[in-house]
């Protein structure tokens, strides 16, 4: 039985499926839901040496964040599932960790997850965040693939 159940959510139609997934679930188990969001700062760093408005960035960044987690609970809401939104950011850290560290911490006892199903060469050097929060979640992670 599940009673916390983390959706990490980019905005893709993927992980628009792993919200799905995770509201059909919930109604089944009563659970309670928890969307995140992660920012990643990391790219602004080099902006700054080129002279780029890295604070105009960083609320961009940031809005379309809020946009995105807005857009999943609008949906989950009106599934009937009281759900909550958490947004959080990274400039050095691994997304993969802050969505763990969120699981750890919210005591999640599941993650769901869009995944785009990269493989071979892109999947190298694209990496993949599903694969690595499936390798280091202390919980089950659900993985929704997207339509190819």
């Amino acid at each position: 039985m599940f009673e916390r159940i983390l959706v990490a959510i980019d905005g893709s139609d993927t992980s628009i499926q792993a919200l799905l997934e995770a509201v059909k679930l919930a109604k089944d188990q009563h659970a309670r839901v928890r969307v995140v969001h992660v920012v990643t700062l990391g790219p602004l760093y080099p902006a700054v040496s080129s002279g780029a408005h890295v604070l105009a960035l960083r609320h961009a960044l940031f809005q379309s964040g809020q946009d995105i987690l807005d857009e999943a609970a609008a949906l989950a809401r009106q599934e009937g599932i009281a759900v909550e939104t958490v947004l959080r950011t990274t400039a050095r850290q691994r997304i993969s960790r802050k969505i763990v560290d969120e699981a750890k911490q919210w005591q999640a006892d599941l993650i769901a997850m869009g995944t785009h199903g990269r493989h071979g060469v892109e999947r190298l050097f694209l990496g993949s965040v599903a694969e690595s929060v499936a390798r280091t979640a202390p919980v089950p992670v659900l993985l929704v693939r997207g339509s190819s």
